[in-house]
């Protein structure tokens, strides 16, 4: 199976597998002192050894997130999303305001909230803040990077907007964040582990020091009592172990991802780009061509993993709501086809995924 849809997931980097290891197998006392099953809360001599690494890896998430302010721990940036939103709604209840193109785990937050959706142009780019859309109060939320086209918004212009107004801007950074710099001015910024090569089930919500949001959940006190619940520290291990990598291959992924941008767009001359092709993240290419069923591509390129949208919304048979944002045709949505690369994607394998990609389009008298 060749893998071509790194926004849906990444493959776990086999540094963060370690680091979980020594906290499933009850290593840990190698490192930190205690026993890798221990409950970080314990206040016993293995519970703060196992409270140590979970520290340690809130520094490691923290270092590719803008100073000044705190990390917490959640089960991914779906539960950071619906926090950040449903709670901050109640903090800041001036209104809610949002991008239209925002992941479902915003977007049907923004609707229960009766939010204003804020619209984008074809190249799948926000339009600038129109100040009457903009709430008092409130909160604003704008993605950083779009998880279907790949598109960078203008988090910056939208902060300034909020704060103008006395309003919360927040970022959903998922497929931005340890791929391109985080701009300055959000105040609650949502990220997630497996998008950066480390474990699933485990996110985080990042709030600007000042802001003033209610907890998550009530019971134990446990992340500095704004969520309880038991820590994992072999989740937590695992995503500080990739952030760290993140940080470290910055650059080398980056131009990595580059390259094969480059490949594709050699290799796939007689499709048409959706989004931007130069403000946009370059591991993200969303494609279409006329004649081509992107549901029966997928059948008949077996052998290759990638997908038709988001992945959370892959097997609702709808038409991608993104796509539909920026007036793409209901036609031209379903002949669209979305690819994803990174670290562990080697060219040879993006030549084969692609060809067969190619192969299968004839299939359907596609030349």
């Amino acid at each position: 199976m060749i893998y071509l849809d790194y926004q849906a997931t990444t493959p776990l980097a086999p540094e963060a597998r370690e680091a979980m290891l020594r906290w499933l197998e009850g290593a840990g006392a190698g490192e930190f002192g205690g026993d890798g099953y221990a409950n970080p809360a314990s206040t016993h001599k293995a519970g703060r050894a196992a409270a140590a690494a979970v520290e340690v890896a809130r520094d490691q998430v923290a270092v590719l997130l803008p100073k000044g302010g705190r990390v917490f721990f959640t089960s991914g940036a779906t539960e950071a999303l619906n926090w950040a939103l449903l709670r901050g709604a109640q903090a800041k209840p001036g209104g809610v305001a949002g991008l239209s193109i925002e992941h479902a785990a915003s977007l049907q937050c923004l609707e229960a909230l009766d939010a204003v959706i804020l619209p984008v142009d074809g190249d799948g780019l926000a339009l600038p803040p129109a100040d009457a859309l903009i709430p008092e109060n409130g909160i604003v939320a704008a993605m950083l990077v779009n998880n279907e086209v790949g598109t960078i918004q203008p988090v910056a212009d939208f902060a300034a907007a909020a704060h103008a107004k006395n309003s919360l801007l927040l970022c959903d950074a998922v497929q931005g964040y340890g791929r391109v710099a985080i701009p300055e001015g959000a105040d609650l910024i949502a990220i997630s582990a497996h998008k950066i090569h480390g474990p699933k089930g485990i996110g985080a919500l990042w709030v600007k020091d000042g802001v003033d949001l209610p907890p998550l959940m009530l019971g134990g006190a446990q992340e500095q009592g704004m969520r309880s619940g038991t820590v994992s520290p072999a989740l937590c291990a695992g995503f500080g172990a990739a952030a760290a990598l993140a940080a470290e291959r910055f650059d080398a992924d980056a131009a990595h991802a580059e390259r094969l941008w480059s490949l594709a767009l050699e290799m796939l001359p007689e499709w048409t780009v959706n989004g931007d092709a130069n403000r946009r993240y370059h591991g993200n290419l969303n494609v279409r061509r006329a004649g081509v069923n992107g549901l029966r591509l997928m059948s008949d390129a077996r052998n290759v993993a990638f997908s038709l949208g988001s992945a959370c919304g892959s097997g609702s048979g709808k038409v991608s709501h993104v796509l539909r944002a920026m007036g793409v045709s209901e036609a031209d949505a379903r002949a669209s086809i979305r690819l994803g690369w990174g670290r562990y994607t080697s060219e040879q394998q993006l030549r084969d995924g692609l060809a067969a990609i190619k192969d299968a389009a004839r299939l359907q008298g596609v030349n």
